[in-house]
């Protein structure tokens, strides 16, 4: 699969997605709110058995309860790995009050040995809305969501590539959100910060 200016590329479809209102970023840093660019694999998908049918997803989806947290705080021994409450140090919560993680595809940047700072948490959800950027994700609409994840398996492989001047920082890439304005300048290229 493959990130282009209209969308996530995946099985011969084009699935628009919000990026990170940092843009892309081959330098991703933690809190930059930049999506990085690079070569990714899917590690695992979570969801949220009380909003969806565990029979309508692949065997090896794994439930978010309650207490699922994921560990944000560069410093941590944890760090960039799934945790579960009580945790006093800096998390994001996995099972969530609104619809952004009831489905979640996990991602091996900076996973599973991960260098403290250098981004945590770069996940496959649910679009806030078209064109609203994520922290660094990547967001879909939920339908396209739940058909990718259908079609993915752990080591899926997702070329992010540095896209200088193709999107504008945060910005929808295809249908449903705002469109990326005309590639102006040369790209930087594909970079594996993580191999």
């Amino acid at each position: 699969m493959r990130l282009t200016p209209r969308g996530l590329l995946a099985h011969g479809r084009t699935l628009p997605c919000s990026l990170g209102r940092g843009g892309i970023r081959a330098d991703k840093r933690e809190g930059d709110g930049a999506t990085p660019a690079g070569l990714v694999a899917i590690t695992g998908m979570l969801y949220r058995p009380d909003r969806i049918d565990a029979r309508k997803l692949p065997r090896w989806a794994s439930p978010i309860g309650p207490r699922d947290l994921w560990c944000d705080a560069s410093g941590h021994r944890d760090y960039n790995q799934p945790v579960r409450a009580p945790f006093a140090a800096s998390h994001e919560r996995l099972h969530r009050a609104d619809p952004l993680y009831d489905l979640v595809l996990t991602t091996d940047w900076n996973w599973p040995e991960a260098d403290p700072g250098k981004g945590s948490a770069i996940f496959l959800h649910r679009w806030r809305r078209p064109g609203y950027p994520t922290e660094g994700c990547l967001a879909f609409a939920p339908e396209d969501l739940h058909w990718l994840a259908l079609r993915v398996d752990p080591g899926t492989q997702i070329l992010i590539p540095s896209l200088c001047g193709k999107y504008p920082r945060g910005k929808a890439a295809g249908r449903g959100g705002r469109q990326p304005p005309a590639r102006r300048g040369p790209s930087m290229g594909p970079s594996r910060a993580n191999p």
